[in-house]
């Protein structure tokens, strides 16, 4: 899905990647002959039934990695990868053959330390199983290994349905991971999301997230996804121990509830009759379990509020005797800027909105404070009226084609569309445009994290969009540098930029510690092509080993 996706997505970056890998396949195919040679000698002597399968990263994971780490398709040195499958003398002793094979193996070519990922006596939330080893090859390649048996990959590759094909009779080890996983999902459909693609995000945050482990005070051991925080752990262990949750102890060291766990952490859950969910929670909690039982439990407290706020409606259009209709509600969410009734009944029931004289004015026809200030405004603008400027606000909205690709050109871009912030896509970008609130369009890079969500939610608010700006506009980006120290190094970087390319540096910030350097700089650039310029002349510099694009000036590159 995700090839399938990426093909139709951005057809020229999938076709640049995949003749890419056709002119490297030879070069694979002799490095993994080379590298797997000794492998097979070794697996031979010790008498094991064995494949040995070259496993090439999809189009899209290396689109993905070249995308999140600011790299070329030739930096990722991890398009090759090596599987070992083999058929376990003993089905009872194939967690230690897999190991025995990582020890034989490991004697031939040094393993990276930091690099093994034990799947196989802590199973993945889904059911995969393997050992994952990266070694270093005689040509100074890094170079994954897996090592599976035929049953493991077999669960790997159809899913957890496969463990039937290998349980005879009774249960088995393998029943409680598929316990844990169809449960995960029983409380998934508990409360399910009124948006399929909100209920599709969920599953996804429990089954393809990277995973942790981490042990309660009696050193129990959980298994987490990564850059979980101390909230979702306690909604893991149990719902009231989340709902009530004001910290936590990590390593016996106090931390708050949005501390991000790492493996090996233990942790202790602190917990207060008086605490209950809050709103802000929902921002850092990243468990399917935990998000579901927030918004569950929040909602249950809103239709409370709204049951409540209902009322106190009901009661003030009484005391005032006021008809309770349909429409005198609609001035009342007019008057406090409310999209919906349900919204308005809420913040009367929360005391955010308090009934006054402004109602009763609103509802009796008499011009309020608010709405003088409000045609004031508008005729101070120009000889349009009140009602005359919502109306001028719309047009832009109805003139707009969403079958048709919108052209970016200057004068658009400074009338009736805005940059997004949280991307800061520049011409050249691959963008989509998506319609606001206040009819205006923002532009958004593709895989800009807040775009994946309104592709999800809000297709029917997206639009293409295509870039027509030429050079006759400056957009700001962000470049990092990393490198050898070395006296005049700021020389000559400024040179570079500023005399042989001639671009403006509107920021710039350098930093050195134990002989390395560090340097963020702020340009104004017309376009992509002129990024690419920059970069390519920086990397010529012999001190500089690094040059990447970053969104924002403070960041770091992935």
């Amino acid at each position: 899905m995700e090839d399938l996706s990426f093909k139709y997505e951005h057809p020229e970056e999938y076709t640049q990647i995949e003749s890419k890998l056709q002119e490297t396949q030879a070069e694979r195919e002799e490095v993994f002959r080379e590298f797997t040679a000794p492998i097979r000698a070794q697996l031979d002597k010790m008498g094991i039934s064995y494949q040995l399968i070259a496993r090439v990263k999809s189009p899209y994971s290396i689109w993905n990695k070249m995308q999140t780490k600011h790299i070329t398709f030739e930096e990722i040195y991890d398009i090759l990868a090596v599987r070992i499958i083999f058929s376990p003398k003993n089905p009872e002793e194939e967690l230690n053959e897999c190991f025995n094979i990582y020890v034989s193996i490991s004697k031939i070519y040094k393993p990276h330390p930091d690099r093994l990922r034990d799947w196989v006596s802590h199973p993945k939330a889904n059911g995969y199983q393997a050992l994952h080893v990266t070694l270093m090859s005689n040509k100074g390649q890094w170079i994954e290994v897996q090592i599976r048996s035929e049953r493991m990959n077999d669960v790997a590759e159809q899913g957890f349905a496969a463990h039937w094909k290998y349980k005879e009779g009774g249960g088995s080890e393998d029943e409680g991971e598929l316990e844990k996983w169809l449960r995960t999902i029983k409380e998934i459909l508990d409360d399910p999301q009124p948006d399929a693609m909100d209920f599709l995000d969920t599953i996804k945050l429990n089954l393809f997230a990277s995973e942790i482990f981490v042990f309660t005070p009696k050193g129990e051991i959980k298994t987490m996804p990564q850059n979980c925080t101390a909230l979702d752990f306690a909604f893991s262990i149990h719902t009231f121990l989340g709902s009530h949750c004001i910290g936590a102890k990590v390593n016996h060291k106090l931390v708050p509830l949005s501390h991000k766990l790492q493996s090996g952490d233990q942790v202790e859950i602190l917990t207060s009759k008086s605490q209950h969910v809050q709103p802000s929670w929902i921002n850092f909690a990243t468990t399917a379990k935990a998000k579901a039982k927030i918004l569950a439990i929040l909602k249950r407290e809103q239709r409370g509020m709204q049951q409540a706020g209902e009322e106190m409606l009901r009661e003030f259009f009484s005391k005032e005797g006021i008809e309770y209709t349909p429409e005198n509600i609609r001035k009342i969410c007019n008057l406090h800027t409310s999209k919906t009734q349900e919204e308005l009944f809420a913040a009367i029931g929360l005391k955010t909105i308090i009934l006054g004289e402004n109602d009763k004015n609103e509802l009796k026809d008499k011009p309020t404070p608010s709405n003088w200030k409000k045609y004031i405004s508008f005729a101070f603008g120009g000889s349009k009226t009140n009602k005359e400027k919502p109306e001028e606000e719309k047009e832009p909205l109805q003139k707009i084609d969403s079958k048709k690709v919108l052209k970016l050109t200057p004068e658009a871009i400074q009338k009736n569309y805005v940059i997004a912030e949280c991307c800061k896509p520049i011409p050249g970008d691959d963008v989509l445009g998506y319609i606001g609130d206040n009819n205006r369009i923002i532009i958004h890079k593709r895989q800009c994290p807040l775009a994946t969500k309104l592709k999800s939610s809000y297709g029917n608010r997206l639009l293409a969009v295509q870039w027509e700006t030429g050079k006759s506009l400056y957009f700001p980006v962000n470049i990092y540098i990393k490198g050898i120290d070395n006296i005049g190094i700021l020389n000559k970087v400024t040179q570079v930029i500023s005399q042989q390319l001639n671009v403006n540096i509107h920021k710039l910030s350098i930093e050195s510690n134990d002989g390395i350097f560090e340097g963020r700089i702020q340009l104004f650039v017309h376009d992509v092509d002129d990024v690419k310029t920059i970069t390519t002349n920086l990397r010529k510099i012999d001190e500089i080993k690094t040059v990447t694009r970053i969104e924002k000036f403070e960041d770091q590159p992935n």
